[in-house]
């Protein structure tokens, strides 16, 4: 994968786009197209120390994830990027969707503050390498640079 095309094809979308939800829902959109082997791909958000669901791509997804649940809440609580090979082995996983069995979450910050969360999800067990994980962090970083007035 190609994550310094998908970063420009990111920044492309939504520099200088004042629409936050529109610019989250593009960039779900972007990995949700271009990454092979998703399920789900997009964001939750903060809402107190409640991830609440935002924008994303495939089938419908738990609305809220109390404080330090599952791999989000793992995300949140530690600050750090959550390679999942198998979810089915994670304390505390949360099934939103059974047919998810690895998931990479990158937490998202502004102004020094965690502000929520970019979650893929996949089918297959063992889909998301260090590769990945190091592509959607600088994925996430663009992010927080076009939109640091919106997050």
């Amino acid at each position: 994968m190609d994550y310094n095309a998908l970063c420009a094809s990111l920044r492309a979308l939504i520099a200088g786009v004042p629409h936050k939800i529109a610019n989250l829902a593009n960039a779900s959109a972007l990995i949700f197209n271009t990454l092979d082997d998703l399920n789900w791909a997009g964001f939750y958000l903060l809402e107190g120390d409640t991830l609440v669901l935002g924008p994303f791509q495939g089938k419908p997804a738990c609305i809220e994830i109390g404080p330090g649940r599952g791999v989000c809440g793992a995300a949140v609580r530690e600050g750090k990027t959550q390679l999942v090979c198998n979810v089915h082995e994670f304390p505390g996983h949360i099934a939103c969707d059974s047919a998810s069995n690895s998931e990479l979450v990158v937490p998202i910050y502004s102004n020094g503050k965690t502000v929520g969360v970019l979650d893929l999800d996949s089918p297959t067990v063992g889909r998301f390498t260090e590769e990945d994980a190091a592509g959607m962090e600088e994925f996430v970083l663009v992010i927080e640079e076009e939109m640091s007035n919106q997050l």
